[in-house]
Order: structure tokens, then C-alpha cells, then sequence
């Protein structure tokens, strides 16, 4: 019989995961994720993709919405940061399900023996 998985909010991950699935959001998720928790100003996100305005707009809604991004104002600047916290989550919802269901439960990230076993 299968065990039932964690109670984990699905929906709301895979909605998470569909807003990176996209090349220019991901790439834009990447700049941010670089920048730190500083952030980085919405004029460099812009220069470094080379799309126009709207479209980046576009796609930071996108992320917004799901969680990923906050935007805040400092004067005439909108600075732009990878929410951590929410990335940390998902990822590690992700890390965390690695071989759950293995007889042997090995993790890809541990040590192989000469003979194979980890």
C-alpha cells in the first residue's frame, strides 16, 4: 500500500515552479538570486536581458504573485530581491523527496563504496 505524501501545499509549488518554467523569468529569478539580499535595482534587470519595460514588468508580476520576488521603492529606484525564503522551500521540498520511496533511501549526494553501495 502506498504511503500518502507529506501534507505539502502542491498547488501553490507547482504554480512556483510553472512561473521559473519560463526562459525569461528564470533568467531574471537567476540575476536576482546573484544580487543577494540587497537586491538589485529594476534598470540593471532591464539592461542585462535587453527587453523593454513592459515585458519585464510582465514577468516580474508573474514572480511577484507566486512569492519568488518582492519589489520595493527606495526613492526613485525599484529595487528587486529573490524572496530566500520562498526559494529555500521549494527547493528543499524538492531535496527533501529525494529517494523517499528507495529501499536504500541513498541520497545522489552520497559517498559510492568501490562496491556500488552508498
Amino acid at each position: 500500500m502506498k504511503t500518502p505524501l507529506p501534507d505539502v501545499d502542491l498547488t501553490r509549488m507547482a504554480a512556483q515552479l510553472e512561473a521559473l518554467g519560463h526562459p525569461t523569468r528564470l533568467a531574471l529569478y537567476r540575476l536576482m538570486v546573484r544580487a543577494g539580499p540587497e537586491g538589485i535595482p529594476v534598470g540593471r534587470l532591464q539592461e542585462a536581458l535587453g527587453i523593454p519595460a513592459s515585458t519585464l514588468s510582465h514577468h516580474l508580476a508573474k514572480l511577484t504573485a507566486q512569492g519568488l520576488v518582492s519589489r520595493e521603492r527606495q526613492a526613485t529606484t525599484l529595487i528587486c530581491r529573490a524572496d530566500f525564503e520562498t526559494m529555500t522551500g521549494l527547493v528543499g521540498f524538492l531535496n527533501d523527496e529525494c529517494c523517499a520511496d528507495s529501499c536504500t533511501r541513498a541520497r545522489p549526494d552520497a559517498p559510492v563504496t568501490a562496491d556500488g553501495d552508498a
